[in-house]
């Protein structure tokens, strides 16, 4: 009976792909996590109420303290208590579950022997060997080897497969129209530049210049879970390559017009009244540029070197100097001479 049992279970977590046990340990788990958190709550609020609320009066002989330290015990002693009561309903009533889930629905029928004629979904096509085979046990281990790798092979498949999912499904995006943004001054300027920053390259599938050159826009994204008919984005390099000639024929026309529709060059073309006001502003703004720096224009702007105006007092100190470095020659000259 335990060998049947126990074929049940392993049978069962084969099936589910998980022990059926692990269920209703789940759901204990998770009532008891709920009964701990309400515990707490009521016990926190509990603490917190003012104890005169609770009922909790100030004997003769305390203080407001010892008052408020006896609700406190009162209330921690009386939800343990509480937090005790309901673990041990929980755990009753809990198991009492266990056992008539475990009796009544993950469970196989009661006919004696029904575990023998299943056959879950992935045994469909499998070939049994006859019992008189001749396998080694290095032929057994070297299939069980080869079993792990090619598990392994199916998950690395898998994996890349979501990988390029993944990546096409960003490199679509890129091509599809960005989502339309009301142009209401409620719109956020994020939204805006979220909506033009979503796909960049939609004009080379959606515009209208790459429909008039026949370029095929890539389907919208649907929801449906049938296949979907993916068109690859084609450029007609035909179509370009023989619109060559006629724009080399066209620049070929044009080039004649370039010299005569030139523009007038500034010695031959200018008049010269022209050129006079021309000098007469480049003039005025020379002359402007170089007072603003403090150089004299007194005499025109032409030969000035770029500097700044000497004050009066600046150049009433310079010939202070030089007439104190002439006096001083004048000195030395007479005492030589007196020698």
């Amino acid at each position: 009976m335990a060998h049947a049992k126990q074929h049940e279970n392993l049978l069962l977590t084969e099936h589910f792909t998980w022990p059926p046990i692990s269920l209703i340990d789940d759901i204990i788990n998770t009532v008891n996590d709920s009964l701990y958190s309400c515990n707490d709550t009521l016990e926190t609020g509990l603490l917190s109420a003012d104890p005169s609320f609770l009922g909790f009066t100030p004997r003769l002989d305390e203080s407001e303290e010892q008052t408020h330290e006896r609700a406190r015990l009162e209330i921690e002693e009386g939800a343990q208590k509480l937090e005790t009561l309901m673990i041990d309903a929980v755990d009753r009533n809990f198991d009492r579950l266990e056992i008539w889930t475990l009796r009544n629905v993950l469970c196989l029928p009661r006919e004696e022997g029904f575990e023998n004629w299943v056959r879950l979904s992935h045994y469909e096509g499998l070939k049994i060997p006859p019992k008189n085979n001749t396998l080694t046990p290095e032929a057994l281990y070297a299939l069980r080897r080869k079993l792990v790798e090619t598990s392994k092979l199916h998950a690395a498949l898998v994996t890349e497969r979501t990988r390029n999912e993944v990546q096409i499904a960003r490199l679509r995006a890129l091509f599809t129209p960005p989502k339309q943004v009301p142009r209401s001054s409620t719109a956020s300027e994020k939204d805006k530049s979220e909506a033009q920053g979503t796909a960049p390259f939609a004009f080379l599938t959606h515009a209208p210049a790459a429909q008039a050159l026949g370029v095929q826009a890539l389907p919208l994204p649907t929801t449906s879970t049938k296949p979907e008919s993916r068109t690859p984005l084609t450029t007609h390099t035909t179509f370009t390559t023989s619109q060559l000639p006629h724009l080399r024929q066209l620049l070929a026309q044009l080039k004649p017009h370039l010299a005569s529709s030139a523009l007038p060059s500034g010695k031959s073309g200018e008049s010269e009244e022209r050129a006079k006001e021309r000098r007469v502003y480049i003039e005025s703004q020379s002359r402007r540029v170089l007072e603003r720096r403090g150089v004299d224009t007194r005499d025109g702007v032409e030969g000035n070197v770029e500097g700044s105006r000497v004050r009066v007092e600046e150049l009433s100190a310079l010939e202070g100097i030089v007439g104190t470095l002439d006096t001083d020659r004048t000195e030395d000259g007479e005492a030589m001479d007196t020698s």
